[in-house]
């Protein structure tokens, strides 16, 4: 059974810029990009893979999309 960590404070003030750009550099708009930067329940590495892949920035963000939560 693997564990997820949750980032600090201090590591979530430094990891947040750095999500948000690779998302942005990857073609999302800023909006969406600030939303699934700050969510880490997001996989980065998996949204970014599917949009290198072709996919588009909402359709990545909903397959992902942590369970339970709404469809955007």
């Amino acid at each position: 059974m693997s564990r997820t960590s949750h980032p600090s404070g201090d590591e979530l003030a430094t990891t947040l810029p750095w999500r948000r750009s690779q998302l942005r550099r990857a073609g999302f708009a800023a909006r969406l990009a600030a939303e699934v930067a700050a969510d880490t329940r997001y996989d980065l590495h998996e949204i970014l893979q599917l949009t290198q892949r072709g996919c588009p920035p909402e359709l990545a963000v909903r397959i992902l999309a942590p369970f339970g939560d709404p469809p955007r």
